[in-house]
């Protein structure tokens, strides 16, 4: 335990100090833009097109006055809070939530509330530095009334020594203090503010703008930060424009309630000859729309620049080492970090460095290859590669899982009988469980949906010296937990299917017709029994009230689902869910293209012939999961094309990784077979497995 909690405290330090290096240089970063960013405000906010150098001088001299010099160390402030949120959120698998009822939960969330909040106060701060900035009537919050002709007669008349009485000394009290009266444009763009930083952070939760894609092609920082400023200051632009309608139209039902409180508070009085901005009238000034889309499109330009430094410095590739130089650096090292429990951000980066060695360096590659001295054991070889063929082993679990709730949602559930004999539930009950789950699709005809479910194999075991997936047991398993030898449930898919060491055929169908509802098996077998021994009382009322609660349990689902809109908020949508299986699938691409590469390099470079005694294990499982990943596309309600990748600021590629993860298999397997070719004959895979190989071997996959 001890050894186990330090590895994990040397690579959470590892992770310190990678992403604080990174989250420093970002900060940094962008801190260096902010003064470019509000010189650029400062002079389209002031523009005079007919005086261009009166114009030009007197922004330039703006720059030097002391309010926005403040101004400047408070959006700095506001920078490195974003900066900090950015780092506290960051993720590389996406979250995505399969119901609206998920995503409801999501936004509503401590923690992202705390979120929201703290960006609609930064974006007020925010606003009210554009505001001071503007100058002109958004400069302050309160400014003198605008006097009327009552005023000036009263003026008038309070120099006169007699007009000046007792009597009359209220009516005077204006020329000693004069009335102050509420700047609504001040308080519309700092209420602006505010919304336009809620809106950030709830667009910044739905479009997974925490999630951190790594660049399919490598480039200089400087080179992707360039790619992408076009399309950041367009979508600034547009979501800006989008922000201040929508926030008119909220202002124009709503801004009587701020402007109320704020005048009661401050004990402001309201200008009556400026028209009130909850009205047609007053929303309508050119003035005010134009510079609050100046204000929306400075603090998203900002707060976006910050957002994508990070994402360009915390993605960019790190060089972990093959093997310590130091003994203190020993878990440091790829194999060490790799079979490890690290962090997702440090494997992810563990693993893309690992295809990058694997591709692009002989020397490293030589190291993988490499003995220990003394011994002569293939360590790093054996703890990536076994590290390798978990990851895979676990992808190929995972579909199975989730094919196995597909049968399972697709046809009606066998009757479970519970300990003492009696239904634990009704059919009706039984069958409507399932309307809480993936929808089904009844067009289908049953003669393709039987030929989706064909034999599948297992992989292929070594000795346990170079077992590399014997940790997980079987792929096809049904579930993670194991029952006894030679005992299957009446309800398990493996029942009545062909058992061997190595091979089991899957039973269930995804739909089944009227006699495909009897049990599974021989018709020759005889029915299984089940003893009922009789207990006491005390035994006999617990189990009573267990099967009342599911009783009950199975009425409240009924219930529920007759009901639309419950229904509406609960259902799952099919292709989220798929979206959520597949989330995390580029750590399984960056793994197949890492080790099939280094299998493949190891046909020449391999001095000692550390692959070869792990070529089966690897042979097995990757042609296991695309046997599986074949079954999951055959699926009714997986879309066989991927969607078209829309060209905004949010990163959508996780969309797409199920068909790269296709593309990847494939690619990995012939990669092999097409440089060992005749010599994949001699290795040890079942005979079906040798059957896809040939097919590889001829170019007909």
């Amino acid at each position: 335990m001890g050894e186990c909690a330090g590895m994990f405290h040397s690579t959470r330090e590892r992770l310190n100090n990678i992403l604080g290096w990174r989250a420093a240089a970002s900060i940094a970063w962008s801190l260096l833009l902010l003064p470019l960013c509000v010189a650029v405000f400062i002079s389209i906010s002031s523009i005079d097109l007919f005086h261009p150098i009166q114009w030009i001088t007197s922004s330039f001299n703006d720059l030097y006055t002391s309010y926005v010099v403040f101004c400047i160390l408070l959006m700095s402030v506001v920078i490195v809070v974003i900066n900090i949120f950015s780092v506290e959120f960051h993720t590389v698998v996406p979250s995505i939530p399969c119901s609206r009822l998920a995503l409801i939960s999501k936004i509503i969330h401590p923690q992202q509330v705390i979120h929201s909040v703290a960006h609609a106060v930064m974006g007020m701060l925010v606003a009210w530095c554009a505001a001071v900035m503007t100058k002109g009537k958004f400069l302050f919050l309160s400014v003198p009334c605008t006097a009327t002709e009552r005023d000036l007669s009263q003026n008038k008349a309070c120099q006169i020594p007699e007009y000046r009485g007792k009597e009359n000394h209220v009516l005077c009290t204006a020329d000693v203090d004069p009335y102050m009266c509420l700047n609504e444009y001040h308080l519309f763009l700092l209420l602006l503010g505010a919304f336009m930083g809620y809106s950030y952070s709830l667009r910044y939760l739905v479009n997974n703008l925490n999630y951190l894609p790594f660049p399919v092609i490598q480039q200089y920082k400087y080179l992707r930060f360039r790619r992408s400023l076009p399309l950041l200051v367009k979508h600034s632009c547009v979501e800006s424009l989008y922000m201040v309608r929508n926030f008119c139209a909220a202002y124009y039902l709503f801004g009587y309630i701020p402007r109320a409180w704020m005048i009661t508070t401050m004990n402001l009085q309201i200008d009556s000859k400026l028209p009130l901005l909850d009205t047609v009238s007053g929303l309508l000034d050119f003035s005010l729309l134009y510079h609050s889309w100046l204000c929306g499109l400075f603090l998203l330009m900002s707060w976006y620049i910050a957002w994508l430094l990070f994402r360009i410095f915390a993605t960019e590739a790190h060089h972990f080492p093959v093997q310590p130089t130091f003994a203190e650096e020993a878990d440091q090292c790829l194999p060490k970090i790799l079979s490890s429990n690290p962090p997702s951000l440090l494997k992810f980066l563990a693993l893309q460095d690992l295809m990058f060695l694997s591709q692009y360096s002989s020397v490293r590659r030589q190291e993988v290859f490499s003995l220990s001295q003394p011994g002569g054991h293939p360590h790093n070889w054996t703890s990536i590669s076994r590290e390798c063929l978990n990851l895979l082993n676990d992808l190929t679990q995972k579909l199975l899982i989730h094919q196995d709730a597909a049968a399972a949602n697709g046809r009606l559930k066998q009757e479970p009988v519970s300990d003492l004999g009696q239904p634990s539930s009704p059919p009706v009950a039984a069958a409507e469980e399932n309307l809480f789950q993936t929808p089904r699709f009844n067009t289908v005809p049953r003669t393709n949906i039987s030929s989706l479910v064909k034999s599948s194999r297992l992989p292929f075991k070594t000795s346990p010296a170079t077992d590399l997936g014997s940790s997980l047991g079987s792929p096809f398993n049904p579930s993670p937990l194991s029952h006894n030898p030679g005992t299957l449930e009446l309800s398990s898919p493996w029942h009545g299917s062909v058992q061997s060491p190595h091979i089991m055929r899957r039973g269930p169908k995804l739909w089944t017709s009227g006699s495909d509802l009897q049990w599974t098996g021989s018709p020759h077998e005889p029915h299984p029994t089940v003893a009922i021994t009789k207990g006491t009382n005390e035994a006999v009322q617990p189990q009573f009230i267990y099967t009342w609660l599911q009783k009950k349990k199975e009425q409240l689902k009924s219930f529920l689902s007759r009901r639309v809109l419950i229904m509406y908020f609960f259902n799952k949508h099919p292709e989220a869910s798929i979206q959520a299986l597949f989330s995390d699938t580029q750590m399984h691409i960056w793994a197949l293209e890492g080790l099939s590469h280094l299998v493949a390099a190891s046909f020449t470079e391999d001095k000692y012939g550390v692959v070869q005694t792990t070529l089966p294990a690897i042979l097995n499982t990757l042609l296991t999961l695309q046997e599986v990943v074949d079954k999951h596309f055959k699926l009714p309600y997986v879309s066989s094309k991927p969607p078209r990748i829309s060209g905004s600021l949010a990163d959508t590629s996780y969309k797409t990784l199920r068909f790269a993860l296709r593309a990847s298999l494939k690619t990995a397997i012939y990669r092999i077979t097409a440089t060992f070719g005749e010599h994949l004959n001699a290795v040890q895979v079942s005979s079906e497995h040798k059957k896809r190989l040939q097919q590889f071997l001829e170019f007909k996959e």
